[in-house]
Order: C-alpha cells, then sequence, then structure tokens
C-alpha cells in the first residue's frame, strides 16, 4: 500500500511538473527577441527548490514583459554571465539598442520589504496562513544593479567597447520599499527607459560588437 501511494504522488508530482513546465515554455515563445533564455527541463524543473523555482518564474515574467515592448532592431539577452578582472556577475536582462545598453535586475520578493535605496540589504517580513512572521535579509536589487552595469561597462570597453551601461530594477510583487528612478514599475517604465534617446547613440556595428560578447 505504501509503495502505490507513494506512486501515485511521483506521478501526480511529474503531471504537475509537465503542466509549469510546458506553460513556461510556452510563454517564452511568444516573443522571439530573447537570444539565449532556457527554461529549465522537466526533470531539472521538478529537482529544483520551490524558492528557485519562485526566482525562475519572475524571471520568465520580467522577460516576457520586456520582449512585449521590444521594438525590431532591439536585442535582449538573458541569464548573461560575465567575469572582469576576477569578478563575476549574473545578468537576468540586457537590452542592446541604438539607444544604448540597458540591464534590467528581477526579484520575485513576497512578503513586506523594508529598506533604504543606499542600504546594502533590505529586510523582508512574511507572515504565514497560520500568523507567524519570518524576517529574512535580502539583497538590495538596486546596489546589485549598479554592480552589474560597473563590471559589464568594464567587460565591454576590455574588449574593445567603451559604452555607457544603463541598470534598473524590477521587483515582480509591486513591494520594493523605496521610491527611485532605478525601480521600474510596469511595462510602460520598461519601454521608456530602453527607448529615450541617451548619451550617445550606438552604431549598428557597436550593437554586432556588444551582442557578440553577450552570446559569448
Amino acid at each position: 500500500m505504501f509503495y502505490l501511494v507513494l506512486l501515485v504522488l511521483l506521478i501526480v508530482a511529474a503531471v504537475i511538473g509537465l503542466v509549469m513546465y510546458l506553460d513556461n515554455s510556452g510563454s517564452n515563445n511568444r516573443h522571439d527577441y530573447s537570444e539565449d533564455h532556457k527554461s529549465p527541463g522537466l526533470f531539472e524543473w521538478m529537482m529544483t527548490p520551490e524558492y528557485k523555482r519562485v526566482g525562475i518564474r519572475g524571471e520568465i515574467k520580467a522577460s516576457n514583459a520586456i520582449s512585449s515592448v521590444m521594438r525590431p532592431d532591439d536585442r535582449l539577452f538573458t541569464n548573461v554571465s560575465i567575469n572582469y578582472d576576477g569578478r563575476p556577475a549574473e545578468l537576468d536582462n540586457v537590452i542592446v539598442n541604438k539607444y544604448g545598453v540597458f540591464v534590467i535586475e528581477v526579484k520575485n520578493y513576497a512578503g513586506a520589504i523594508y529598506g533604504n535605496e543606499d542600504d546594502f540589504e533590505w529586510q523582508k517580513y512574511k507572515t504565514t496562513d497560520a500568523g507567524n512572521t519570518y524576517v529574512k535579509t535580502v539583497k538590495n536589487p538596486i546596489k546589485q544593479v549598479k554592480r552589474q552595469c560597473y563590471l559589464l561597462a568594464r567587460y565591454l570597453e576590455y574588449y574593445g567597447t567603451k559604452v555607457w551601461v544603463n541598470g534598473y530594477a524590477i521587483l515582480i510583487q509591486g513591494n520594493s520599499p523605496v521610491v527611485s528612478d532605478y525601480i521600474l514599475n510596469n511595462i510602460y517604465d520598461i519601454e521608456h527607459v530602453i527607448h529615450t534617446p541617451g548619451r550617445k547613440m550606438l552604431s549598428p556595428q557597436t550593437i554586432d560588437d556588444i551582442s557578440r560578447l553577450l552570446s559569448r
């Protein structure tokens, strides 16, 4: 009897995992601008801890929102890994177009967040259905994206392309504790920041050079 119950539970888990996988894959296929975003495989998804699944779902949701405002000449790169001077960085989304280079960090924090723009860490308070409140320290995405912009700019410059890199953060739950120019609240904010002329327009050659580096 025990093995029968275990088998049923495994089948149910597999079906749930398959449904979530297909749903995520379908979302990614709605737009063809994303260069390298890959949904996790079924087995990989089932073996992923829930707290990481929350982050993955947030990243996919944000990437889809970004893709929805992309123009034909825009280029979107997701899950970009770089390393400059021994300092690694993982970039959720990088948009490259004639208006510049833009890094968008995504956080799917649940609960109430408290902190200031210049704090290195924020406090997250989450209350369970049973009424218990838990406090956890989380990264301040503004500080995080500023570091990412610095490293990406130095990385590109090292390989011969000197450009200004703009950085922003999206909190999927809309629970940012601060009002900041670095925080994007909706797709209109995304569309505005990536399509506003900046310090210098990028040439097609520069866009191609940056794209090759981000695709490595």
